[in-house]
C-alpha cells in the first residue's frame, strides 16, 4: 500500500514538472518570437503572423502596446491595419526599416520610425526598450479605416467565399470575380452619369436661349466629368477588393492620378463653353475691346487649368512637388530678371485692357505711329497704317505714351478755304455765304450749334471765305463721304450764282501808253472822299436796324 502511494506521488511530481516545464519552454518561445526590440523586428513580426499563410492576428496585436488597447482591442486593430494597408497600397519595405534599438528620427531626434511617408501617422515608437505602434498610430488606425472603407464597406470582406481563396498569378480568383463586376458598374455607372450630366446641361442652356454650337460644346465636357465620378467611385470600392499590396499600390496610385486627370479635361472643355458665352456678352456691347480680352481669358483659364491639373497629378503620384516649385520660384526669378521688356509688355496690356484708351477699329496717333488698331495682344497691338502696312507696337511703349485717339472723336473737323475772284460783288457775296450756311443745315451729318462761315481774308488774287464746320458721324469713310457731298454742293452753289472760283493770277498794268487813256489812278480830294465814307456808314446803319431793306 505505502509503495502505491510513493509511486502514485512520483507520477505526479514527473508530471507536474513535465507541464511547468512545457509552459515554461511554450513562454520561452514566446519571448523569442515575439522580438520587438527593434524597428525592423517589430514590423516583421507584425507582418509576419498577419500573412495569408501564417494569419495569427493575437500574436501580431502583441506590437500595440497593452497601455494604449487591450487584447481584444489590440487584436482587432492588427486586424484593421492590415486591411488599410492592403486596401491602400502602402509600402512596407522590409529592407530598409532599421535594425537598431536606439534609433533616432533625424528631423525629431526622437525614438520613432514612420513605416511609410505617405502616412505619417502611423509609426512605430520606443517604449521601455521595444517599439510599439505609437499612441497616435493606435488612435489613427480606426479613422483611417473609415476614410478607406466609408459606409461600412469593409463588412463585405467578410462576404468572400472561402472556395474563390484558390490564387492565380498572385490573385486570388474572388478577386478576378470583383474586378470584373467593377468593370461592369463602371461602364454603366459611366454610360448613366454621362446621360444625366449632358440632358441636364442641355435643358438648362435651352431655358436661357443658348444657340446649339454652345450646347455641342457641354457634351465632351461632360464625358470628362463622367470619368472623374466613376473613378472617384473606384477609388472608394477597389480597397475593398484587398489586392496585393504592390497590386493595389499602383491600381490606387493609377486611380489617384486619373481623377484630377478627368476633372482637369473636363474644366478645360468647360473653358471653351465659357468662351462661346462670353463672345455672345460681347457682341452685344459697344466695346470691341472686350472682343480681344475673350481669347485672352480663354487663353489664360486654358493654362491655369493645366498648370493647377497637372500639379495635382504630380502630387498625387507621390511627387514632390515643393521643390519643383521652389526651383520654379528661383528659375522664374531668373527669367523675369532677363525678361523684363517681355513682362513690362504683358503689364502694358493689362494696363490697356483695365483703362481702354482705344478700342479695335479707332484711329490713334501716338508719336510716330498713326493707324487703325486692328488688334491688341498680350505683348503687343497690331495697328494698321494708311499706307496699308502693319505695325506692332509693344503695349509697354503704347502704355507709356500719349495717344491721340481720334476714334472717340464726337464731331469731326472739316476747315478749308473756299476762294473767289475779287471781281465778286459784296451783295453776291454775302448771298453766297448764306447759301454755304443753309448747306450745312440741311445736311444730316453736320453739328448744327456749332459752325463758322465767314469772308476771312483777301489773298493775293482771291477772296477767302472760311468755311469751318464739323462732321457727326462714326468713322473717317464716313466722315469722306460727309465732305465729298458737302463739296459737291458748294460746287453746285457756285454754278448756280454765277460765282467764279479764284487761281493764282498776275495781272500787268502799263501806265501809259502813247495815245491812250494813262492807267494811273485818281482819286477823289479829301473833302469828298470823307463825304462818301458818311454815305457808307449812314447806308449801313440803315440796312443793320431794317434787315428787310
Amino acid at each position: 500500500m505505502a509503495s502505491l502511494n510513493f509511486q502514485f506521488i512520483l507520477r505526479s511530481f514527473v508530471l507536474l514538472l513535465l507541464w511547468v516545464f512545457g509552459a515554461g519552454l511554450v513562454y520561452a518561445q514566446e519571448q523569442e518570437v515575439a522580438d520587438l526590440s527593434t524597428p525592423s523586428r517589430s514590423l516583421r513580426y507584425y507582418t509576419l503572423y498577419m500573412d495569408e499563410d501564417n494569419y495569427y492576428p493575437d500574436k501580431a496585436a502583441k506590437v500595440f502596446y497593452s497601455r494604449y488597447a487591450t487584447k481584444a482591442e489590440a487584436q482587432a486593430l492588427a486586424i484593421k491595419l492590415k486591411q488599410i494597408i492592403d486596401g491602400k497600397g502602402i509600402f512596407i519595405d522590409l529592407g530598409k526599416i532599421p535594425d537598431i534599438p536606439d534609433f533616432t528620427d533625424s528631423l525629431t531626434h526622437i525614438h520613432l520610425y514612420p513605416i511609410n511617408d505617405a502616412f505619417p501617422e502611423l509609426y512605430l515608437e520606443r517604449i521601455g526598450q521595444r517599439w510599439y505602434f505609437s499612441k497616435t498610430t493606435t488612435e489613427q488606425i480606426n479613422i483611417l479605416h473609415k476614410a478607406t472603407f466609408p459606409f461600412g464597406a469593409d463588412k463585405l470582406i467578410n462576404l468572400v467565399p472561402k472556395a474563390g481563396n484558390k490564387k492565380v498569378l498572385g490573385i486570388k480568383l474572388w478577386q478576378y470575380f470583383g474586378i470584373l463586376i467593377l468593370v461592369i458598374l463602371s461602364f454603366i455607372f459611366h454610360k448613366i452619369l454621362n446621360t444625366v450630366i449632358s440632358i441636364v446641361f442641355t435643358r438648362l442652356l435651352i431655358k436661357f436661349s443658348v444657340e446649339s454650337n454652345l450646347i455641342k460644346r457641354v457634351k465632351p465636357a461632360a464625358v470628362a466629368a463622367s470619368y472623374a465620378i466613376v473613378f472617384m467611385m473606384l477609388k472608394l470600392l477597389v480597397p475593398i477588393m484587398q489586392l496585393p499590396v504592390g497590386l493595389s499600390h499602383y491600381v490606387n496610385l493609377t486611380i489617384r492620378a486619373l481623377v484630377p486627370f478627368f476633372i482637369m479635361i473636363s474644366a478645360y472643355r468647360f473653358v471653351d463653353v465659357l468662351d462661346i458665352f462670353f463672345t455672345r456678352m460681347s457682341e452685344k456691347t459697344v466695346s470691341t475691346l472686350d472682343d480681344q480680352l475673350v481669347p485672352l481669358i480663354r487663353k489664360a483659364l486654358k493654362a491655369f487649368v493645366v498648370i493647377i491639373g497637372v500639379l495635382i497629378i504630380l502630387q498625387n503620384l507621390d511627387v514632390d512637388i515643393f521643390p519643383l516649385l521652389a526651383g520654379l520660384s528661383v528659375g522664374g526669378l531668373a527669367v523675369a530678371l532677363a525678361a523684363q521688356d517681355t513682362i513690362k509688355n504683358l503689364l502694358g496690356s493689362i494696363m490697356i485692357f483695365v483703362d481702354k484708351p482705344f478700342q479695335v477699329g479707332h484711329w490713334i496717333t501716338s508719336g510716330d505711329i498713326d493707324g487703325t488698331v486692328e488688334e491688341v495682344g498680350i505683348r503687343s497691338t497690331r495697328i494698321r497704317t494708311f499706307r496699308n502696312s502693319i505695325m506692332y507696337v509693344p503695349n509697354g511703349k503704347l502704355a507709356d505714351s500719349m495717344i491721340d485717339n481720334h476714334g472717340l472723336r464726337v464731331y469731326r473737323r472739316f476747315y478749308t478755304q473756299i476762294s473767289i475772284t475779287y471781281n465778286t460783288p459784296a451783295d453776291l457775296i454775302e448771298l453766297f455765304i448764306e447759301g454755304l450756311r443753309q448747306i450745312v443745315k440741311d445736311h444730316p451729318d453736320t453739328r448744327k450749334d456749332f459752325y463758322n462761315i465767314y469772308l476771312n481774308k483777301m489773298a493775293d488774287s482771291s477772296l477767302n471765305i472760311m468755311f469751318y464746320i464739323f462732321f457727326e458721324v462714326p468713322d473717317w469713310g464716313n466722315e469722306l463721304r460727309a465732305r465729298h457731298e458737302i463739296l459737291l454742293s458748294v460746287i453746285r452753289l457756285v454754278e448756280q450764282l454765277g460765282i467764279n472760283f479764284a487761281f493764282p493770277t498776275q495781272t500787268l498794268h502799263i501806265e501809259n501808253i502813247p495815245g491812250q487813256l494813262s492807267a494811273s489812278p485818281t482819286y477823289k480830294s479829301p473833302e469828298e472822299a470823307k463825304r462818301k465814307l458818311e454815305d457808307f456808314f449812314k447806308k449801313n446803319k440803315s440796312l443793320k436796324m431794317d434787315p428787310d431793306m
